[in-house]
């Protein structure tokens, strides 16, 4: 069923479980798509979010840089400096070029912050803010009956293959920087099965099998558990919404309550580890650029 299809059935009999959650998991976009790779549609939402939540974490970052002291540090100072220190360790340990380091401890941090703060927008209630928006949306003019308002930017796929993609355009670099043009050409055609003419078609393929499927792998495995996530959320506040529509079936409430309760608690565990997985790959992937076959 079509997306507007979907909203004049809820607005007129109510919605659907079905229609729920297809309603949830439709993007805000700048016009409706016209095919599969209308490379001019934008999720609104998901680009919203993702900067908003970009310039907190670096805001809480440099915040917690500006109130820095030698003296005894405040709770938040030391959260901070502990996250500091585990990046660098672990920045040590995987890029051992320190140069390199200098721009890519930070970048790690960096991310690790950011990927926690989107991923933790999914502990919000699913359907706090699209409530909001949709009174402002009524109150401007717009459609009063319903709003499109994702928040979980990283259960968009578009938003974690653009952050894989963005580690490998930076390990693309660094290969450059640190092999030269000419020698990471050289380790493209003579890398792994060996350096023979023969070999090198081979050679070359399996490179491009590489940086592909690093890439595809970094991005998706952030999607898959948060898209997951969002949608037992979901699956959750059907229960609620089940008891909210029929008055009936306490039990419906209460498993609601105790479910997201606990999913929810688990969640916090996902979306942390989430984030330092991505943060991991990220040093993993630069790190392999600095080493020569």
């Amino acid at each position: 069923m079509a997306a507007e299809n979907v909203v004049e059935h809820a607005a007129e009999h109510g919605p659907t479980a079905g229609e729920y959650i297809v309603h949830h998991l439709t993007f805000l976009q700048n016009h409706t798509p016209k095919g599969v790779f209308d490379l001019s549609v934008f999720n609104l939402d998901s680009l919203f979010w993702s900067i908003v939540l970009g310039v907190i974490a670096c805001w809480l970052l440099w915040k917690a840089a500006r109130k820095a002291t030698s003296g005894v540090p405040g709770r938040f100072q030391a959260a901070v400096e502990m996250l500091v220190e585990m990046v660098d360790n672990q920045a040590k340990g995987i890029v051992h070029n320190a140069t390199s380091r200098k721009f890519v401890a930070p970048l790690a941090l960096t991310v690790f912050v950011w990927i926690f703060l989107m991923n933790a927008m999914d502990l919000l209630p699913v359907d706090l803010l699209p409530w909001i928006w949709q009174k402002i949306y009524g109150a401007t003019g717009g459609d009063p009956h319903h709003a499109y308002m994702r928040v979980v930017p990283t259960a968009d796929l578009s938003v974690s293959l653009g952050l894989s993609v963005a580690v490998l355009l930076i390990c693309l670099y660094y290969n450059v920087k640190i092999k030269g043009a000419g020698g990471w050409v050289h380790e493209l055609f003579t890398a792994p099965f060996g350096n023979h003419w023969a070999l090198y078609p081979f050679n070359f393929a399996m490179q491009l099998v590489e940086f592909i499927a690093k890439t595809v792998s970094h991005g998706m495995r952030l999607f898959g558990n948060m898209y997951a996530g969002e949608l037992i959320f979901l699956l959750i506040a059907l229960m609620g919404g089940a008891f909210s529509f029929t008055g009936t079936g306490i039990g419906l409430a209460i498993g609601h309550i105790i479910a997201g309760w606990a999913w929810a608690v688990f969640h916090i565990l996902i979306i942390t580890l989430q984030a330092f997985i991505f943060m991991m790959l990220t040093l993993i992937y630069i790190g392999q650029a600095h080493d020569a076959h």
